[in-house]
């Protein structure tokens, strides 16, 4: 790609989706007609690059209305947002939904991932390689990390391109539905899942987190607020900001995302910033393999979310939060953008929410298929329209997150709790759970058990308990290991049920419970095709920036393979390369510079040590 704008011009439709989203161009100098005048002025500077952080949602227009993005786009894109075309190539093909090259209108990308193997999807692959050819975007049909559809594995996204773009999960899909999904387009084959699908135990008494999930129409606010919907907020704006941050604190919530961090420590931290404007940050980019509650909520109750927004911005002071959504979630944006919608026209969001003075607003940016997005310093680069690479810390988000300001960033799972902590208060939730993981959880529960899904406990139950409300095993399968905590998390042995599903407790069993990933397999599944699985996940996931993870994911993976494919007569090779993977492992977990890197052994070590996945031999 040239540095220079090169002669390629966007087609009418291209021009079209970029003009709807940025408004038709007023000058020559940002892609419009060069006039006489333009001549004589020009622009520049700061108000010239402001509108950098709508790179990202232009290009999900173009590649909505079209299906891929040409060089004519590329340079129409860079001249509308003031950016050179080849930093705007070097953002688009960041990102897996985006295509760069010419794909036909209707795609189906078929998910290839540990839960998916698990239940079939490489004979559903087998089947469409055999009538498409190999995937690829020319075949139509291309292979996917998790979807975050692991309840109705093996899964699959259809899209077709248009105006508006149509999409669709599939799941469980075989290759005939993915086929005829090509040939009449994905509306004709499916409409779109409920969510109940995803909560076996929607409708059920006693719920907190998913009461509303199945009890009440997502679409409705009228039938949010009869259920207690806003009631949260109310309270909170009854209250000084600072109070709201002391109830937080008293109930201990802790961050879900894995870290588990004291969400008041972020807030206080981030409250006491001098510099604004503050920015609040729902990282709903849930991409860790077998990990799909976010979606849950968002589906089922999504105006819990935008709630738990508004309260979480007044207690820091920000005026304005951002919504991080995975791109393969379709149908909770639509849902997300209809309950910010109606939660603007009956005063819950926007100017003096509820007469109180206070003003918030939020806006969705979709993610584009990046699993590196999910860190925090990533999603700061995404939103501010580069590519999403982490930054190095410090400084750390609370000093200068996006846009170089204050920000806190909480996942979908801890901000809902926080309406819940405002309803009940804090000494109620606090009494929830164990003392030191307060409050209910969410678990993602897939694999081979009979009801997979998205399960609410409280803390303290053990790995047994979840698996038997998920209804254990197939009958006539004995459970082998489970991956708790995703692809980033650890494997357990079939007799430790007895972990206790808590932050303190799986700590003490030298595991984590990650983001509440509970993957089951059965004795029909091949563990080693799993772990290389896991290791080309993370190898394609990695962002490249540092060299620990940028050629130890790769290496990890080769030594993986090396193994899986020659495990049964030529032990000695197999114990060097394990040899190996340990030196690897070691350098990524000790000098990666983010998460990605430092995680993208666990699993493999985990599966060697704990559950003797590849017999060392020497």
């Amino acid at each position: 790609m040239d540095l220079k704008f090169t002669d390629a011009e966007p087609s009418a439709d291209e021009r079209e989706a970029v003009d709807r989203l940025i408004g038709v161009a007023d000058s020559g100098w940002y892609g419009g007609e060069r006039a006489a005048e333009d001549h004589r002025r020009s622009f520049g500077g700061q108000s010239a690059r402001s509108r950098r952080d709508l790179v990202l949602e232009a290009l999900h227009a173009v590649n909505d209305r079209v299906g891929w993005i040409s060089p004519g786009a590329l340079n129409y894109v860079g001249r509308r947002l003031s950016i050179p075309p080849a930093d705007v190539y070097s953002v688009a093909t960041f990102y897996a939904l985006f295509s760069t090259h010419p794909r036909p209108r209707r795609i189906v990308h078929v998910c290839t991932d540990i839960a998916c193997e698990a239940k079939g999807s490489k004979q559903v692959c087998a089947d469409l390689e055999e009538r498409l050819g190999p995937p690829s975007a020319v075949a139509g049909w291309k292979h996917s990390p998790c979807l975050g559809i692991c309840e109705r594995s093996p899964a699959a996204l259809a899209v077709e391109a248009g105006d508006p773009a149509i999409e669709r999960t599939l799941g469980p899909t075989t290759s005939h539905e993915v086929l005829q999904a090509l040939e009449i387009g994905p509306a004709a084959v499916t409409s779109e899942a409920a969510a109940t699908m995803a909560v076996p135990q929607a409708g059920q008494d006693g719920l907190l987190l998913l009461q509303r999930v199945g009890a009440v129409d997502p679409e409705s606010l009228t039938d949010f607020v009869a259920a207690e919907g806003y009631s949260g907020l109310r309270r909170a704006l009854e209250l000084q900001p600072a109070k709201v941050v002391e109830e937080v604190k008293a109930a201990k919530l802790l961050g879900r995302g894995g870290a588990a961090f004291p969400a008041a420590v972020k807030w206080e931290s981030t409250a006491a910033q001098e510099a604004t404007p503050r920015y609040l940050v729902c990282n709903a980019d849930e991409s860790e393999p077998g990990t799909f509650k976010d979606r849950a909520i968002l589906e089922g109750d999504p105006f819990s979310l935008i709630e738990a927004m508004v309260i979480a911005g007044y207690a820091i002071g920000a005026e304005r939060g951002y919504i991080y959504l995975r791109g393969e979630y379709p149908r909770s944006l639509r849902l997300l953008r209809n309950a910010i919608e109606q939660s603007r026209a009956h005063g819950y969001l926007g100017e003096d929410i509820l007469g109180s003075g206070y003003s918030f607003e939020i806006e969705i940016r979709r993610g584009a298929g990046a699993y590196i997005c999910g860190e925090e310093t990533a999603i700061f680069n995404s939103i501010e329209g580069y590519r999403g690479e982490p930054r190095s810390k410090p400084p750390f988000p609370f000093e200068a997150g996006l846009f170089g300001k204050p920000t806190v960033v909480n996942n979908v799972e801890t901000l809902v709790n926080v309406p819940l902590i405002m309803r009940i208060g804090s000494t109620a939730y606090a009494e929830l759970g164990t003392g030191d993981s307060t409050g209910p959880k969410l678990f993602c529960v897939s694999g081979n058990v009979a009801r997979p899904g998205v399960y609410e406990v409280p803390f303290g139950v053990t790995l047994g308990e979840v698996l038997e409300l998920a209804g254990g095993v197939s009958q006539g399968n004995s459970l082998q290991a489970v991956l708790l905590g995703g692809a980033a998390g650890g494997f357990v042995r079939p007799d430790e049920l007895d972990i206790p599903l808590t932050f303190e407790g799986t700590r003490s069993r030298s595991t984590t419970l990650g983001s509440g990933v509970v993957l089951a397999f059965d004795d029909t599944v091949d563990l080693p095709s799993i772990l290389v699985r896991i290791a080309r996940f993370f190898r394609d996931e990695s962002c490249g920036q540092c060299v620990p993870c940028r050629v130890g994911t790769v290496r990890q993976e080769e030594a993986l393979v090396r193994i899986s494919t020659r495990r049964d007569d030529d032990p000695t090779a197999t114990a060097s390369d394990i040899l190996l993977l340990r030196d690897v492992g070691l350098a990524m977990k000790d000098s990666s510079i983010c998460g990605l890197g430092q995680a993208a052994w666990n699993a493999v070590e985990s599966a060697i040590d704990r559950v003797g996945v590849l017999e060392e031999s020497t």
